[in-house]
């Protein structure tokens, strides 16, 4: 379309500066005289377009002029290319599209921006593992979220028709919001298989908000993840052991006269919490509850009993 041939010229002449029509015609796989209309349109136009003759001329913009096609302040600017950087690294639409929006920021706001875009790396592979790839449906689900189009797909043997509201990227592990005819639910899309795009769209429901119902989905999670919670000493250089194991589920309080902090530890299971501490033997003391204490005694007697003889 020449509307957005005419938007190219005009973000190539504010990167370069000046350009020829040859240029102009390769860098937009165009004719040289299809650039010079279009040259001449801008100028037309009242855009200070204009040619300079001479060996070493071509075209630009008179006095240096600009024209910001972002609309996008440099605090905002920065926060994006923040923000995408780290995902162009992996997507060629997404280096694409930051390289025309670097062509539309007012010289000033360029270097910073692209200071942003190369602050940040994302190595998805924790220590001594690989990384997780991404499942092949997130492309075909986030066209459907946006084009509003039904879906069909197996989970956990029942077949499933679905209105895609929303996809949720949590630490590698991808997460679908949809609607059903049984109201809202969650899908890991490890779990789906066949999935199918239809043809028949839906509505979103007026007001939903992707944060939200995601926030609801979290806090129904963590709850059932903390059914048991163990009040523990530990010496206070252990604590953030602690806190890397239990996460959100470790509370600890103010530091004891003898070195050690009174925490509160969460796990859906008196067993599973006793697993998490079983390994530091008595340098965890858990004050309660009594079923937690049950748990490591028996796992102790488990391992003398295996372990004594030896």
């Amino acid at each position: 379309m020449r509307a957005d041939r005419l938007v190219a010229t005009l973000l190539l002449m504010q990167t370069r500066g000046r350009v020829t029509a040859a240029e102009l015609a390769a860098e937009l796989e165009i004719s040289v005289a299809t650039a010079r209309r279009d040259l001449e349109a801008l100028s037309a136009a009242g855009i200070p377009v204009y040619p300079q003759p001479g060996r070493h001329g071509g075209w630009q913009l008179v006095g240096g002029a600009r024209t910001d096609l972002s609309g996008l302040s440099a605090r905002e600017a920065q926060a994006l290319f923040l923000l995408a950087g780290p995902a162009a690294e992996s997507s060629e639409e997404v280096k694409a599209a930051l390289r025309k929006l670097m062509r539309a920021l007012p010289e000033t706001y360029r270097t910073p921006a692209q200071a942003a875009a190369d602050a940040t790396l994302i190595d998805p592979a924790r220590w001594g593992a690989v990384s997780r790839e991404r499942p092949d449906e997130v492309r075909q689900l986030q066209a459907a979220v946006v084009g509003q189009q039904r879906v069909r797909f197996d989970y956990r043997g029942a077949a499933r028709t679905a209105d895609p509201w929303g996809l949720i990227d949590k630490d590698g592990v991808w997460y679908l919001i949809a609607g059903t005819a049984k109201g809202q639910r969650t899908f890991r899309l490890d779990r789906l298989a066949g999935l199918e795009v239809t043809a028949e769209t839906f509505a979103r429901p007026d007001g939903f908000d992707l944060d939200a119902a995601w926030g609801e989905v979290v806090g129904a999670m963590e709850e059932r993840r903390s059914r048991t919670w163990a009040t523990v000493l530990i010496p206070a250089r252990f604590v953030w052991v602690l806190r890397d194991h239990f996460g959100r589920h470790c509370h600890a309080g103010d530091e004891l006269a003898d070195g050690r902090v009174r925490v509160r530890v969460g796990a859906p299971t008196p067993l599973d919490v006793a697993r998490t501490l079983s390994g530091w033997g008595a340098t965890v003391e858990v004050l309660e509850p009594a079923s937690v204490r049950a748990e490591l005694a028996r796992i102790g007697a488990e391992l003398s009993a295996r372990y004594a003889a030896e």
